[in-house]
């Protein structure tokens, strides 16, 4: 995937977005290419970008995210550090977005600097496997309502199917029909096809635009298909 100065990732409540934004902020760590991530989902407070920060340090990423990320406090407080992520055309910026319309609504602010620079990618994040999305309609019909909350619209697809520590090679495959669908009725390319480390060579040339992650540690801790 060719990265675009700004890559935005979007999508239902626990579809994976944030362990995918982390993974490719490593991705382009790994080209040699000055990275900044911001956290701005206010949504979910227990999966946050900010558990990689260790990770973010030891590379060079800069990471931007509330104040009150990692604490018991749930206030939906943005940094004013944000506007550097878009602003800043010197690094590439990651926007981890929150889930559903209501997550979406934070981005609105930032929209007009995006938009004006026309540098970017906005990805949807989709799971068959979660509920509210295991349909290409269920799925198109969040696709829509966070464009609208958010007024951009979005520039292609994730697919991140998987049942968490459960998931087999199979089930990856299984996912690529619900995926197509999805892209041949919204008429956006499927930009990565995300897959566990431990189940990257099995897939590699089975699948396209193969993305292996390695996943945060929270994962492991509840065993949830949802990051």
């Amino acid at each position: 995937m060719k990265a675009k100065r700004l890559t935005l990732f979007a999508g239902h409540y626990g579809s994976g977005k944030t362990n995918i934004a982390v993974n490719y902020a490593f991705e382009l760590c790994a080209r040699n290419l000055p990275v900044i991530i911001a956290d701005l989902d206010i949504v979910n407070p227990y999966f946050r970008t900010k558990d990689s920060e260790a990770e973010f340090i030891e590379k060079g990423i800069e990471l931007v995210c509330s104040s009150f990320t990692n604490s018991n406090l749930d206030i939906p407080a943005l940094p004013q550090e944000m506007y550097k992520v878009v602003q800043n055309k010197s690094k590439y910026g990651i926007i981890d977005i929150g889930g559903d319309d209501q997550g979406a609504v934070a981005l609105g602010r930032y929209v007009p600097y995006i938009l004006e620079e026309n540098n970017y990618d906005m990805l949807f994040v989709a799971n068959c496997f979660r509920p509210l999305t295991t349909t290409p309609e269920d799925t198109i019909t969040v696709m829509r309502e966070i464009e609208a909350a958010c007024g951009i619209k979005f520039t292609g697809i994730v697919n991140n199917s998987n049942l968490g520590n459960e998931t087999t090679s199979d089930d990856v495959i299984m996912s690529l029909e619900y995926i197509k669908k999805i892209s041949d009725s919204t008429g956006l390319p499927v930009v990565m096809n995300c897959v566990k480390a431990d189940l990257y060579g099995q897939l590699l040339g089975k699948v396209d635009n193969l993305f292996s992650l390695t996943l945060q540690t929270k994962y492991f801790d509840i065993n949830t298909g949802g990051i």
